[in-house]
């Protein structure tokens, strides 16, 4: 039985975070019997101001991959700096596995050049501004993943200059 308060703390979490499903795959395994059919969801979440995750999740029923994925993306956040023309500091690149993204900062009034399933993690971060290109693989969750390691390679110090001009 629910308590009469927690449906007011799911709505005001959920209005948070933006969430966008990036793909949902049917997966199988086999077991004794056959094969046993599950989906996997790839979810990507942010507030426009900074904050980005990704998360993914499996199970038997679409909709609770889904919430498996947001939950999971949730405790993944990150936070990326945001300078004044809605852009990345500074050049990053970054790989994983296979693929390699290049990020390059635009200027103001270009819009985000942003192909693929990582587009949905510069909109959700709050960039406005960026040209980025991937190479390599096609495969959508190790493209951000190798965009989420490009965050975090954002130098420290360009951080604290973009804090001390404001």
């Amino acid at each position: 039985m629910r308590k009469k308060g927690t449906e007011k703390n799911t709505k005001s979490q959920d209005k948070e975070f933006e969430e966008q499903l990036i793909e949902v795959r049917r997966v199988t395994r086999t077991v004794a019997g056959g094969r046993r059919l599950s989906f996997r969801a790839t979810v990507v979440i942010g507030d426009k101001k900074g904050r980005v995750g990704m998360g993914i999740g499996k199970n038997p029923d679409v909709s609770t991959a889904i919430s498996k994925a947001v939950n999971k993306a949730k405790k993944n956040l990150i936070t990326v700096p945001i300078n004044e023309q809605g852009s990345v500091p500074h050049f990053l690149e970054a790989k994983f596995k296979a693929s390699k993204v290049r990020i390059r900062p635009a200027p103001e009034g270009s819009g985000l050049v942003v192909g693929g399933s990582i587009r949905a993690l510069f909109e959700l971060a709050g960039y406005r501004n960026v040209t980025a290109k991937i190479l390599g693989s096609k495969s959508k969750i190790n493209n951000l993943k190798a965009v989420l390691l490009a965050f975090r390679k954002i130098r420290k110090r360009d951080l604290k200059s973009s804090n001390n001009d404001k």
